[in-house]
């Protein structure tokens, strides 16, 4: 069971399938779609994708190595986003040649193209602590820190989904095998939200016990307020629990 389909199914229930509470984890723009249409009557994770990966590089990287790199996130589909974010104009260019000769022998080279052609973005900028201020504004879903001082530099990072710490930590090992929940927020979200773990399965309720004494003295300032905006039966209510 999948697609678009199964997240009504999901959410509504069937006749063999009970209705969820939450539905989690990604799919393409049909089952985003689909999420966004079924909130409420089930919770959910996040409205994920397109797909988005930002490259802050110091300009001492094999150009091969980024070139690459920004291709895992452009073959996923023609509206993946990929970001390089430099300080070294002479590097950006080694990498545009990289580009040019590498996307040669891929498989999804028109894919690939066409969302560099139209999602792609370079970035010079004057400095690596203006790439990383870059960076926080775009807050993307996968961020590469391939610079130097690369673990230090990423307790600057308030905004991204996942962080790959170094030149060696390719965002494609997240995909696959490198550990963390690869569920993650796009489109900026990473701003307010964060990736899929154990904490979306869990929910908290608030918790009031009142004493006879601590109801009366409650009461009185309830009371003030509920007739300031007109609600007799909440001033009424809270009058009654007053210990004269």
């Amino acid at each position: 069971m999948g697609g678009a389909q199964a997240i009504a199914a999901l959410a509504y229930g069937t006749q063999t399938i009970p209705q969820v509470d939450k539905i989690v984890g990604p799919g393409n723009i049909y089952v985003a779609t689909a999420k966004r249409m079924v909130f409420g009557a089930a919770g959910i994770d996040m409205i994920a994708g397109p797909s988005e990966i930002c490259v802050v590089c110091d300009g001492k990287t094999d150009p091969d190595w980024i070139a690459m790199d920004l291709f895992s996130q452009a073959e996923h589909d023609e509206d993946a986003q990929s970001i390089l974010v430099c300080p070294d104009a002479d590097y950006i260019e080694k990498v545009k040649a990289s580009i040019h000769n590498l996307i040669k022998e891929m498989p999804r080279a028109e894919i690939i193209k066409k969302s560099l052609t139209e999602r792609g973005v370079i970035i010079e900028v004057a400095d690596i602590d203006e790439a990383i201020k870059v960076a926080n504004y775009i807050a993307p879903e996968h961020l590469e820190l391939s610079i130097e001082n690369a673990r230090e530099r990423s307790k600057d990072i308030r905004h991204a989904g996942a962080i790959f710490i170094g030149r060696y930590t390719a965002e494609a090992l997240g995909d696959y095998c490198a550990g963390p929940n690869h569920v993650l927020p796009t489109s900026r979200t990473a701003r307010f939200s964060s990736p899929l773990g154990v904490y979306d399965f869990q929910k908290r309720s608030s918790l009031i016990d009142c004493s006879q004494v601590g109801a009366s003295e409650l009461a009185k300032t309830a009371s003030v307020l509920a007739h300031g905006e007109g609600l007799t039966a909440h001033a009424r209510s809270a009058e009654y629990r007053i210990d004269d």
